[in-house]
């Protein structure tokens, strides 16, 4: 009589062959139900009435506000008329580097300082000169400019 040619090791191995084809297809079957449950349903977000994102579907039965198409403000909002405020300021030369040419004019009613450049100047001015400016914007902020002494 001849021997088995299934040897223990054999049959060991056969099992684990099996055990793993048994695994990677509940594996399989596991992923199909999850795909089933991660639908297009699931990944869906809604944006409620205060603008927020929420999972759930707005209710229908809430009554949803009309607005009219020419309620709707389009572009800048019309400026109300400001008064007129007096383009020229007065003020005193706090500071006057001449070698350099600019220096800072305190203006009298807000004690605001601005920068004052010497091409800005219609005549000659040192410290503590009283003088009268107008204001314009430059690279760094407000800028004195048509300088002129009192």
């Amino acid at each position: 009589m001849g021997k088995s040619q299934e040897t223990y090791n054999k049959k060991e191995k056969e099992k684990k062959r099996l055990k793993k084809r048994q695994e990677k297809e509940a594996k399989k079957l596991a992923r199909k139900e999850e795909e089933k449950l991660s639908g297009l349903d699931n990944m869906m977000a809604y944006v409620d009435e205060f603008g927020n994102i929420s999972d759930t579907p707005p209710d229908p039965t809430k009554k949803k506000k009309v607005i009219k198409a020419e309620n709707i403000v389009i572009g800048v909002p019309a400026r109300e008329a400001e008064p007129e405020v007096d383009p020229i300021r007065k003020g005193a030369v706090e500071f006057f580097n001449s070698e350099k040419g600019f220096g800072f004019i305190k203006e009298d009613e807000t004690d605001e300082k601005y920068f004052v450049h010497v091409s800005s100047l219609t005549e000659e001015i040192v410290e503590n000169d009283k003088v009268q400016f107008e204001l314009e914007m430059g690279m760094k902020g407000m800028n004195a400019v048509r300088v002129i002494k009192l």
